[in-house]
């Protein structure tokens, strides 16, 4: 079923690569990637600068099995098959089927994905379910806590922020309650993603009043059909995130975006809810992992509130993607929409 894939001379993967939904890339005789199409691309988590040029084995999860099979393509001049071979990508190993095609000098390679991928996604279910085992005692207890604030302060400012912490309180075991029951489907209904965001901005003043929130919002952004709770679960780490890389200022940002690509699918309508901070930016040498479970730029970060967040826009059909430097750093958690 694969054929129509493989008889693609290696030029497309160049000149017209990016409209093909199958992941295809060009093998150098030294063994590189000279080339790789848009899908490849997406699905590797890497943009064309970081894969060009690499050695095959640095893709390789559980060498020597790539370079094995290029060299026996080159070498024998026919088609060679690897199955569910698990790959390095910069969202986790990855598992696929890989065919290598001789063509000229070069070989083709096919990435065809397969059903094993869903071993990974389990990985980090069980992640965050662990997680969301381990919060529940503590989160009962600061809503105690904060009951008995409400019925002794005095001013009504306080009782204010004693409620607003019963209220977190109740949501993250909401969550927490989801992500341990099976499955844990998003709840999807109508939602102003305004509303969310000024929730994020309330959440944050009390955090760290001294950082200035700018926020630019698109006034035509249509309802949107989200769980509210996750998406501001998102959002609040990528705020939180921004504060402890240094943020001076912080800008929430809506927009809507057309025909836009996510996770190699192409969504006629979408929101977009940018987080911007002026902090530190991500580290360089996390950059391919940064969306990991337990990957933290912080000695005494837990490393899972970037996965939480691209967990949560995933299981919308969306997705979180940034782009950073010193002093402007931009996460961005993509939604489709219906039109």
């Amino acid at each position: 079923m694969h054929a129509s894939a493989t008889t693609v001379p290696p030029a497309v993967v160049v000149a017209e690569g990016d409209i093909c939904a199958t992941p295809i890339g060009r093998i150098s005789r030294a063994l590189t990637l000279d080339a790789a199409n848009q899908a490849l691309r997406e699905w590797l988590g890497r943009g064309l600068e970081a894969v060009l040029g690499l050695p095959l084995d640095a893709f390789d999860a559980r060498p020597p099995s790539l370079v094995g099979a290029a060299r026996r393509a080159f070498g024998d001049e026919r088609r060679v098959w690897l199955r569910e071979t698990r790959l390095r990508t910069a969202l986790g190993d990855r598992l696929a089927d890989l065919v290598f095609t001789p063509h000229g000098a070069t070989l083709l390679l096919e990435v065809l994905p397969v059903a094993g991928e869903a071993a990974a996604t389990t990985r980090w279910s069980e992640t965050l379910r662990g997680f969301a085992h381990e919060v529940r005692g503590p989160l009962a207890g600061m809503r105690g806590a904060a009951q008995l604030l409400v019925r002794r302060l005095d001013g009504e400012e306080d009782r204010e922020l004693a409620q607003l912490v019963i209220d977190e309180a109740d949501r993250l075991a909401t969550l927490a309650q989801r992500l341990l029951h099976s499955g844990a489907k998003p709840r999807l209904v109508p939602a102003n993603v305004h509303e969310i965001v000024e929730r994020i901005a309330a959440l944050i003043a009390t955090d760290d009043a001294g950082t200035p929130i700018r926020r630019d919002y698109d006034p035509s952004l249509p309802v949107a059909r989200v769980d509210a709770d996750r998406v501001q679960q998102a959002l609040l780490n990528l705020a939180r995130n921004a504060l402890e890389a240094g943020a001076r200022t912080l800008v929430l940002r809506t927009r809507i975006e057309r025909n836009l690509r996510i996770d190699g699918r192409i969504a006629r309508l979408a929101l977009r809810v940018d987080v911007e901070d002026d902090g530190r930016g991500v580290p360089v040498e996390l950059v391919q992992t940064l969306f990991e479970p337990l990957v933290s730029g912080r000695a005494d970060g837990s490393g899972l509130g970037l996965a939480i967040a691209r967990e949560i826009a995933r299981e919308h059909g969306g997705d979180l993607v940034f782009a950073s430097r010193p002093g402007a750093t931009t996460f961005s958690l993509l939604l489709p929409a219906a039109e």
